[in-house]
């Protein structure tokens, strides 16, 4: 028989019924269901760190009105970068040690008064404090000592920023100073000026007053003999508006008189209408000619109407002009009353004007003007000797180890305290925790390649299917032993990976190795060759949700069930614990989880070895054998 025809009979026997076509269809997916998950399980844990929780814990007391610490505090927790708690010292390291952080950074009681100590030449690097435990994850480690490596960097930016200023400000001290002193001499030439304007004032006061003097006294002078007889003339125009306006009072009088009578002659015209209908009415003379009577009577009464609108306009027009007559005489009489003062006004004001001695106090006022100018030129000069004094107390004068001692502290002022739980040591002691888990599922799963899951002799003979599944399982739990044995003995030896202890360690790895070949052991009874493929199946599920590489919190959502669930997450967790620190209170949780598997794989077994008691046509004949 040729090979091609070895290979075609193959084939054929693994296409020749529904299931081994299903299977090869699994197979071929393999692959892919571990590429997929892998990738989606990796896609983006970085995205994801906001999910990881970290503690943060700020016993900053403050310096100069002023809590660098609890500024810093304020924009890590705000930053989101991470799932910040701010928390207490103690809360934080015990937090660290229990898992619940991931890592902690502590700003001490100082913080705020070292990072402000150079403004006073007392320079003092300040320090914050990073806590990290890689029992909870290796690379949570790594991600912190970046995170702090950042905060410091920030913080440092900030201090120099701030150092800087006040270097600066120093210079603008020494600017504002020597400029006050540029005013005061300013000021020295501006007295000077208005000593020499005041002098020039003087001399150009002293003539405008002897010209103005003469001017307004003889102007004041004419324009009092032309006003001595306003009194009179005015008095005398008083009395002609009195006189008018009580003429025209008498004539607003009889035209009111006669505007009365005219309204009263139109009443009556009006009730002579009203009783000459009634009257007509009365006598049987028809509505029509009544209405042609009242017409022709309306049309007789049109020009007494007209008569009586003109006279109360009339009466109307001569009540106004009375008015203003009176407002007039009044006016007049106002005028009159006051002309003597306004003519003694006069008077005075001219006699004012013959006083010249006014210009003998603007002249004082010259001589104010140059002892003022003077002053002047001796506080700018005052000003300009104390803001050069002040100006050189700002001007910075430090020591030279001093000086050298705050230039280093701008520079670098922050340095990081890290103080680790536990420390792996190397990245590959900190992935061993993983590949050890890995290892010993793979090592559980070759195992069922060549040994049988259920002895069919037994199965034959009648034995309780209890101790079937268990002789069963024993093969693979002596051999995985043996392979966790020598997986400790490469690891330790060859690799060179210290282990903390190694006892606990190798115990809790062959309690993995027990409940790992349980599983497997249980997969193969219970499905035969498929479960096999199982195996490969929930090995892919574990090692994208086992949290081997970054921390379990940055998986997808969606994959959380699969890490709380499955056995291989609790592996790495113990293994890390006790290859790193030592047996903790989770330890317990991992050893109760492995023990819950390890006791439900040999349910199924046995629930397996039960139902292969009885011989089906199907078992006789399997369509896929591996």
């Amino acid at each position: 028989m040729t090979s091609f025809r070895i290979a075609a009979n193959e084939l054929r026997r693994l296409t020749a019924g529904k299931l081994p076509k299903l299977a090869m269809a699994a197979l071929v997916l393999v692959p892919l269901l571990y590429a997929s998950f892998y990738l989606y399980a990796n896609y983006d844990p970085y995205g994801r760190l906001s999910k990881l929780p970290a503690a943060i814990v700020n016993e900053d007391t403050g310096a100069q009105n002023r809590n660098v610490g609890r500024e810093v505090t304020g924009e890590v927790v705000k930053s989101g970068t991470f799932g910040w708690h701010e928390t207490s010292g103690d809360e934080a390291q015990q937090g660290v040690r229990d898992g619940r952080y991931s890592f902690a950074i502590t700003i001490p009681a100082n913080f705020s008064a070292a990072l402000l100590s150079s403004g006073n030449f007392t320079p003092e690097q300040a320090t914050i404090r990073l806590t990290t435990n890689d029992a909870n994850n290796y690379l949570s480690h790594t991600i912190a000592d970046q995170v702090a490596e950042q905060i410091r960097g920030t913080i440092a930016e900030k201090v120099g920023a701030e150092a800087a200023n006040r270097f600066l400000m120093g210079f603008s001290t020494i600017y504002g100073k020597t400029q006050e002193a540029a005013n005061g001499a300013t000021q020295l030439a501006d007295g000077a000026n208005q000593l020499l304007g005041g002098q020039q004032q003087l001399a150009d006061g002293a003539g405008q007053l002897a010209t103005g003097s003469t001017q307004l006294s003889a102007g004041l002078n004419t324009l009092r003999s032309s006003t001595a007889a306003l009194p009179a003339k005015t008095q005398q125009l008083a009395d002609g508006a009195a006189q008018v306006s009580a003429g025209n009072a008498q004539v607003a009088a009889v035209g009111a008189t006669l505007a009365s009578g005219s309204a009263d002659l139109q009443h009556e015209l009006d009730n002579v209408d009203d009783r000459l209908a009634q009257r007509l009415r009365g006598s049987g003379v028809p509505e029509a000619q009544v209405q042609q009577v009242l017409s022709v009577l309306h049309d007789l009464r049109s020009p007494v109407d007209d008569a009586n609108a003109k006279v109360q306009d009339a009466s109307n027009q001569l009540g106004r002009l009375a008015d203003g007559s009176r407002q007039v005489a009044a006016g007049a009489a106002a005028l009159a009353a006051s002309a003597p003062q306004l003519t003694d006004g006069i008077s005075q004001a001219a006699d004012g004007a013959n006083t010249l001695s006014t210009g003998a106090a603007k002249l004082d006022d010259g001589e104010k003007t140059a002892l003022d100018g003077t002053r002047q030129l001796s506080t700018g000069a005052n000003q300009l000797r104390d803001g050069l004094n002040e100006g050189l107390k700002q001007i910075p004068n430090p020591s030279d180890p001093a000086r050298t001692a705050t230039a280093d502290t701008i520079a670098d002022p922050v340095a990081v305290d890290s103080a680790g739980v536990a420390s792996a040591g190397t990245y590959g002691a900190g992935l061993a925790p993983f590949f050890i888990s890995l290892a010993t599922w793979i090592g559980a799963f070759v195992l069922f390649l060549l040994l049988r899951p259920l002895s069919a002799r037994a199965l034959a003979a009648g034995v309780a299917p209890l101790r079937v599944a268990v002789g069963g399982w024993l093969a693979s739990a002596v051999l995985g032993v043996a392979q966790v044995l020598v997986l400790f003995g490469a690891v330790t030896w060859l690799v060179g990976i210290h282990v903390a202890h190694p006892l606990a360690a190798i115990g809790f790895a062959v309690l993995a190795s027990l409940t790992f070949t349980a599983i497997v052991h249980a997969l193969n009874a219970m499905f035969g060759a498929v479960g096999k493929f199982l195996g490969l199946v929930l090995l892919v599920l574990q090692l994208v949700s086992a949290g081997g590489t970054f921390p379990w919190q940055t998986l997808p959502a969606a994959l959380y069930p699969l890490h709380v669930v499955l056995p291989m997450g609790y592996v790495v967790d113990g293994l890390r614990h006790l290859l790193y620190t030592g047996a903790s209170l989770q330890n317990l949780l991992d050893i109760g989880v492995l023990c819950a598997w390890l006791v439900a794989a040999i349910v199924i077994s046995t629930l397996a070895a039960r139902r292969q008691r009885v011989w089906t046509v199907s078992k006789l004949h399997p369509e896929l054998v591996l």
